[in-house]
């Protein structure tokens, strides 16, 4: 009798000892794919040329999560990226804009379109640009749709009645590239914000 109530202590405990391993297997694991998930999204999402990116931010007035989220979708943080269209840079840059840009302000800078290839340059330029349009559109997705799809066609979009209805703001987005483009920007955006600039 007391060799069977021994026999069933000792199954209980194997039993219990066996949960036990299990539950700490599960609650490393959750921690570790938790922590490779972190770092695969901070890998993802990194804070490359903060020094760049602040500096901007400030003298513009512009967000540093938004310069991130344009920057991450237009080259994924390749600083000589260049497109099928001739946009050039980090914020991918077309030549007609860069001069535009220049002759705005009245540049005292000799820069050529090829020096859009340096971070520090190409983010000031990107964060000149955002600044103006920000000025320009009452809010944030248009001027991501300016910044894409061009002021001319933004400016007659805000203009027809089939794409807005204050002028002000697109109900629709006819150029599927720039409707997709803008909502990416906020998205990446949103995801900075979340990771590191948390208000």
């Amino acid at each position: 009798m007391m060799k069977t109530k021994t026999k069933d202590n000792n199954k209980w405990i194997k039993a219990i000892a066996a949960m036990a391993i299990i539950i700490a297997v599960l609650i490393s694991g959750a921690f570790l794919l938790k922590k490779a998930n972190s770092v695969y999204t901070e890998n993802s999402y990194p804070l490359k040329y903060e020094k760049e990116i602040d500096a901007a931010s400030k003298k513009y007035g512009v967000d540093k999560a938004l310069i991130y989220g344009v920057i991450k979708t237009e080259s994924n943080f390749v600083p000589d990226a260049r497109s099928s269209a001739g946009a050039l840079g980090l914020m991918q840059l077309m030549p007609d804009t860069f001069e535009w840009l220049q002759t705005y302000y009245k540049d005292e800078n000799d820069y050529t379109f090829e020096d859009l290839a340096d971070p520090a340059i190409n983010i000031d330029y990107g964060a000149e640009l955002l600044s103006i349009l920000s000025k320009r559109y009452e809010n944030e997705e248009t001027m991501l749709c300016a910044y894409n799809g061009g002021l001319g066609n933004v400016d007659k979009w805000l203009d027809n009645k089939d794409y807005s209805d204050d002028g002000k703001t697109l109900k629709v987005v006819p150029f599927p590239e720039t409707d997709n483009y803008r909502k990416l920007v906020e998205q990446n955006k949103s995801i900075y914000e979340q990771l590191y600039f948390k208000k």
